[in-house]
Formats: C-alpha cells, structure tokens, sequence
C-alpha cells in the first residue's frame, strides 16, 4: 500500500479538530470515508494514531510523534512542488504572506514597500488572519513568511528548531478607556478595579495572538485585577467598543495613536499594565524558492539598518 498525501492532511485535520465528526466536515468528505482513509495510514505506518474506546478522539503517543513528521513531509512536498515549477516554468516570482490583521493594515504597507524599493520585480501576496490561522499556513506551507505579535512569555506552534524568525520592529499594547469626563485625563474603567466594582473588560477571540499574550500577561495580576468579559471581537472593533466607552480594552498603540493624542482615549492604568511586544516576522528553517530566499536577505538587512538606526 502506498502513502497517500492527503491521509496526512486527514491525521492533521483529526488532532485540530479533536474528532472525525467536525475533521470530516473540514475535510469536506463523509466520516466514513476519513474514517477509512486514517485506518489506511494506520495500517501503513503499522500502529494506530488514535484511542477510540472513549468519548473524545485521543491521539496515542505515536500519533503525537508522527504529527512533525507529516508535517514536514507536506512541507518538503510542497516546497519541492514550488521548486520544480521554477526550474520548469521560470515564471513565477510571487512571494507569500501571511499576517495578523493589525499588523496587516497599520504595519506592512509602509514595511514592505521599504523592502521591494530594494528588491524590485517580485509579487507579494498578502493573507490577513488571526493568529491560530496564520500559524496554519505557515506550518502547512501554504505561505513563506509570517507577520505577527510576539512576546517571549507566550508559547507559539512555530518552534525555534523548525522555525527563523527576525524583529522587524517593538510595540506596547495599552489598556485604554474613555476619559470620565470630556477633557480629562482620568478613565472611565481605570485599573485595577475592585471586587465590588469589576471592570468592563473587551476581550479577544481565542485564536488571536494578541489574546494569547493578553491571557499570559493578566495570569500574573490575577490576583490585583478585577476584570469581567462582556465583548469579544477583532482589534479594530475594540477599538471601536472603547471609544464608544463600553468598557477598557488593552490595544496596540499603532491603532489608537491619533485617540490618545486627542484624548479620546486615556491610559486605565499605570505604565506597570503596558505589555511590550516585538513585531517578527517568521519562516521556516528549510529553504524556500530563490525569490523568497531574496526577500529574506532584504528583510534581514533592513532590519538591521533600523536596528542600527534606532541604537
């Protein structure tokens, strides 16, 4: 029996989803048929993946160890893909991104307009999501870089042994409010709140990365906060929410600058609630097709020119 790639993307599918049910709707075939096709890889590989004598679908431990390996062998086949059509075809000079949304419209514009000044004749196309799905297409292949938040608290699936990754640039993500009253500099929800009086808190969805970091960070005040979710949306839209003084919400400067300058939004708390994050952008450690190889080395070089020029 023959390996088939598409078994590898039905294991992958199993683990994300955490059963055949939804990995088959994800899959866009019947369960039976994913179910068959994951006993075929089972048999190929000669033990199973999966424990099925309970409830929820539980991967084996040789199913945790194999999970790298296909990944990486669906990245070798689609990098070998990418390069034998450049050998063949000559044609394509495209290079891929994949960016959380923020970054997507406050950062990249002026970034990577910066970098083909220097590397001129190579196409970008821009993929915005959030973080869970950024990952995603990294790790599938399916993009070469990756731009997102990073903190170096808060665990990514983009591990340093499979994974590059360069700091193209700092920033602070703030907790804001709307003032108490016009003109004044004191907020509305102003930390740390009490137990009496929790604050309002704008929360992000799951899958953000800046969620993530958020969650890691208020793990350690836990105990000097008093927070309660009541709106869960994109950045953007929190932004929105703030201003509209439904409640504080921690955002990047980047997005409200011009509302902190006109004292729409205050600081709802001291400088101790800012968290510092690093815009990186990533890639994996096998090589890419000779144009993104090119955009790698401008992307190095400029940073370290910016790095030089912030010292």
């Amino acid at each position: 029996m023959d390996l088939e790639l598409g078994w590898l993307k039905d294991f992958i599918a199993v683990i994300d989803a955490g059963g055949f049910s939804r990995a088959a709707e994800s899959r866009h075939v019947s369960q039976p048929a994913l179910s068959r096709r994951i006993r075929a890889l089972e048999e190929w590989l000669g033990t199973p993946l999966f424990e099925r004598n309970t409830h929820s679908v539980q991967v084996t431990p040789a199913g945790r160890s194999f999970r790298p390996f296909a990944e990486d062998m669906l990245r070798r086949v689609e990098a070998g893909r990418e390069r034998v059509l450049e050998t063949a075809q000559a044609t394509s000079e495209s290079v891929q991104f994949a960016s959380t949304h923020v970054l997507s419209q406050r950062f990249f514009p002026n970034w990577i307009r910066k970098i083909q000044s220097r590397e001129p004749g190579i196409t970008i196309q821009l993929f915005a999501a959030n973080m869970s799905i950024c990952e995603r297409l990294l790790i599938d292949g399916e993009v070469h870089f990756l731009l997102a938040y990073d903190h170096p608290a808060t665990p990514t699936r983009l591990q340093a042994s499979r994974f590059h990754s360069i700091i193209l640039g700092r920033e602070h993500l703030i907790p804001v409010s709307v003032p108490r009253e016009a003109g004044s500099s004191v907020p509305r929800f102003e930390l740390p709140g009490s137990a009496r009086e929790p604050l309002a808190y704008l929360t992000y969805h799951s899958g953000s990365g800046v969620g993530r970091i958020l969650d890691g960070f208020l793990k350690t005040r836990e105990k000097s906060s008093a927070l309660v979710p009541t709106f869960t949306g994109p950045a953007t839209l929190l932004a929105e929410m703030a201003l509209d003084g439904a409640g504080l919400a921690w955002l990047p400067t980047v997005l409200i600058h011009q509302e902190l300058a006109t004292g729409r939004l205050v600081h709802a708390g001291s400088p101790a609630w800012d968290v510092a994050v690093e815009i990186r952008l990533f890639r994996p450690r096998s090589r890419l097709k000779k144009s993104a190889e090119r955009f790698w080395t401008q992307a190095k070089a400029a940073a370290l020119r910016d790095e030089g020029a912030a010292g």
